[in-house]
């Protein structure tokens, strides 16, 4: 088994708040892990982590066996220069719960844009991929709209599509239907089920708990910093053993 991401007893802390409190975790390579659990309970920090928007305190983060953030050297670590970060960042892709679209741009311009700038890729096939990128998700005729234009489920699945662009080896989502109309969530969740049948690997936190039972293969539950539970959709969602798990469950399901 490959792993894509590896977490090692990492902590994190913002001032006296101890955020994670020693989080170890296993995705490997071509799976879907969901990350539940309440508000305050560590899911955005730890995926803000795996992409070195946060820093950690202890532990370690890997991504497809690389260090994220640090070199290590005698054991200790030390943060890497913020073009190594970047190259790393470039990696891997992230889409929030806000869209984060540049409202100047058109739609093909905001996927293009990373591509052109960040890889140097060609203006011509920076243009062809973004236009099939866009057809993808089901935006193939929206390709000169502008955000403003656009539905919020379009607008994600731009945000979907710009991520895409850069080619990254592990996809990280958190949230990504929270801030959208109920009938607009199942267009992102569709190009998202689609990702995983194609093999992206992927962490979501998300609520959504019809695609954790039908597209993780990990449901990961977290509270207070900690994991509390984790297993398969089965064990965790149909059969948890942890009464918090039980008690969360109850409220959302």
């Amino acid at each position: 088994m490959t792993l894509m991401v590896e977490a090692q007893r990492v902590c994190k802390s913002f001032g006296r708040n101890q955020v994670l409190k020693g989080i170890n975790m296993q995705v490997p390579e071509g799976s879907v892990v969901v990350l539940l659990g309440p508000s305050g309970s560590g899911k955005s920090t730890f995926l803000r982590a795996v992409n070195h928007l946060e820093n950690i305190d202890a532990g370690r983060l890997f991504v497809d066996g690389e260090l994220v953030g640090y070199r290590e050297k005698g054991g200790v670590l030390y943060e890497m220069r913020d073009k190594d970060v970047c190259h790393q960042r470039s990696e891997i892709g992230m889409v929030f719960q806000s869209f984060n679209l540049f409202p100047h741009m058109t739609a093909l311009q905001n996927v293009t844009v990373a591509p052109i700038l960040v890889k140097h890729e060609p203006a011509e096939a920076a243009k062809a991929e973004g236009h099939a990128l866009l057809t993808r998700v089901g935006l193939g005729e929206k390709a000169d709209s502008y955000p403003r234009q656009l539905s919020g489920g379009q607008q994600q699945r731009v945000a979907i599509a710009r991520a895409l662009a850069m080619k990254p080896r592990l996809m990280l989502f958190d949230e990504p239907t929270s801030a959208l109309d109920p009938e607009l969530v199942g267009e992102v969740l569709e190009v998202m089920k689609n990702l995983a049948r194609a093999g992206m690997t992927m962490i979501v936190v998300t609520h959504e708990m019809g695609f954790a039972r039908e597209v993780a293969d990990a449901v990961v539950f977290m509270d207070g910093g900690y994991v509390v539970e984790a297993g398969s959709p089965q064990e965790v969602l149909v059969n948890p053993k942890e009464v918090r798990t039980q008690d969360f469950l109850s409220k959302v399901l």
